[in-house]
């Protein structure tokens, strides 16, 4: 038997290799508005986030602001200044620090945003929903600056609120912001409390998707509040959770320079003291700035390791990111 072969000539094939392009050309111009809206975006993760990425190679040279980038020598060997981070006295302190804080705030930090999201999604009377909303979300927008400065009010030693409390009750003043058992609690609780409304908002909205439908018919069926709360709210929620989760981890590492760097003081180095303070230290304020791109391309790179370690674990449970 003989089999027939139909090849399809140069015209024929550039004629439909046109017509697809018209087509997908077509195609992107129906959604040319979506397009604009996405530029400003893209634009600024283009300057902001990959336009950056050629400084890398400050971290393999021996930077001279004068010379340049380009023109600065190489580091010999190439990887003196990640030596010199291992080889410092302060590294597994400040690893340790690091990772205890950036834990700390990873797992204590994500729960109450949870929380918050069901119980205003619980919460029936509406002018009272949107009056804790409104509070809860007002300490986001305020600097840790004026953060420091409520706390201070609270914790001096001499004057703060607390103090005076236990003074009139016949305790001792305890200096809170100076004490090593209290200082990684504070960090804690204090960016619970300035970031746990705004971070509900996401959970509010993946809470406001899930069909009405399931509360109705579980309701029917006679289940309680809390039962709902646990076999519908939660797993309803659940990617999101689960997508949240890997991208506060990809920065794990970053520990919150800002607040560490606004509360800590000589007397909690030991319990405070993060990578980023001490790069700032040693790294910036010597303007050294090979170590700190070396630093902060290390911490990057254990935050891709973790975002694509989390990533996969969460396949095996459900969906990840890609």
């Amino acid at each position: 038997m003989q089999q027939r072969l139909e090849l399809s000539t140069p015209q024929e094939g550039a004629v439909s290799l046109t017509a697809a392009w018209r087509r997908r050309l077509m195609k992107w111009w129906s959604f040319r508005t979506l397009y604009a809206i996405m530029l400003p975006g893209i634009v600024w993760y283009f300057v902001f986030k990959y336009v950056p990425i050629y400084g890398l190679l400050i971290a393999f040279k021996d930077f001279n602001v004068v010379e340049g980038i380009l023109q600065s020598p190489w580091a010999d060997p190439w990887y003196k200044h990640f030596k010199y981070f291992y080889d410092s006295p302060y590294f597994t302190q400040l690893l340790s620090n690091t990772f205890l804080i950036s834990l700390y705030k990873l797992v204590f930090g994500m729960i109450p945003d949870i929380v918050v999201a069901v119980l205003l999604n619980e919460c029936q009377v509406r002018w009272y929903k949107r009056t804790v909303q409104t509070l809860s979300y007002m300490p986001h927008f305020l600097s840790w600056v004026i953060i420091y400065g409520i706390v201070v009010a609270f914790l001096s030693p001499t004057s703060g609120l607390v103090n005076s409390w236990l003074s009139s009750l016949g305790g001792e003043p305890v200096a809170f912001l100076q004490s090593q058992e209290w200082f990684r609690s504070i960090l804690v609780l204090t960016e619970i409390w300035k970031d746990v409304g705004w971070g509900s908002i996401i959970y509010l909205a993946a809470i406001t998707g899930i069909d009405p439908s399931l509360y109705e018919a579980s309701r029917v069926d006679g289940a309680s509040r809390m039962r709902m709360i646990w076999h519908i709210t939660l797993p309803g929620i659940r990617n999101v959770i689960v997508l949240l989760l890997i991208l506060r981890l990809g920065n794990f590492m970053d520990a919150g320079f800002d607040q560490i760097y606004i509360f800590y003081n000589v007397h909690v180095y030991p319990v405070a003291d993060i990578i980023d303070t001490w790069v700032f230290r040693t790294g910036l304020e010597r303007m050294n700035f090979s170590l700190a791109a070396a630093v902060g391309l290390f911490k990057s790179l254990i935050g891709f390791v973790l975002i694509l370690g989390t990533n996969s674990l969460s396949k095996r449970w459900g969906d990840g990111i890609w």
